[in-house]
């Protein structure tokens, strides 16, 4: 078990600027690798309704599973590493497993039981050092919908924000109000079931 407090900074981006960025900064095809997150949810969204999330990461033959929760400055991510058979237990069947994430998610009264799995977003993802951080290039496939994003992960948000903001501005790329992977699959996954 591992906790961390993530602070990030997004944008969305154009199939264009996304092409942009990997002429740029010199990104070739063997540079982008795949990972794979499934998301559970109760069938209300209740997790979401307390600005929280739950995951499993499939990512270069190992599985971790993530509960993302509001924190006083970006969110803290509880990870439990996984067996392969425990995470494919969880996406196939619906059997989570016990341990740390269990308890923090029953603090909010709901019963781990209760959690369904909601499917899966697909993102090929390229990362590298960039002054004070790591910018993240993801090309993101879900529920019948894809999209383009940049992430600048950092430990200093204001530093960070302005090497960021300064970035966009460089590339002439608009600054868009961005919601997080979570939210922009929870959204799809609402809008299906509409």
């Amino acid at each position: 078990m591992s906790q961390n407090i993530e602070i990030e900074f997004k944008n969305m981006l154009t199939k264009a600027e996304y092409e942009l960025f990997l002429k740029k900064f010199l990104i070739t095809e063997t540079q982008i690798f795949s990972q794979e997150n499934h998301y559970f949810d109760t069938a209300d969204f209740a997790l979401m309704r307390e600005g929280s999330a739950l995951r499993i990461r499939q990512k270069r033959g190992s599985y971790e599973l993530t509960l993302k929760q509001p924190a006083t400055i970006g969110l803290l991510e509880t990870n439990q590493n996984l067996s392969k058979n425990e995470a494919l237990l969880a996406i196939e069947h619906g059997n989570l497993p016990t341990g740390i994430i269990q308890r923090l998610i029953e603090e909010y009264g709901i019963s781990f039981s209760q959690l369904v799995y909601f499917g899966s977003l697909k993102t090929n993802r390229v990362e590298w050092e960039y002054k004070k951080g790591l910018l993240v290039l993801d090309h993101s496939i879900y529920l019948n919908k894809e999209d383009y994003e940049l992430e600048y992960e950092v430990k200093d948000i204001q530093a960070g924000q302005q090497i960021f903001l300064e970035l966009l501005l460089r590339l002439e790329i608009p600054k868009r109000n961005t919601e997080n992977k979570i939210r922009r699959f929870y959204n799809q996954k609402q809008k299906q079931q509409d």
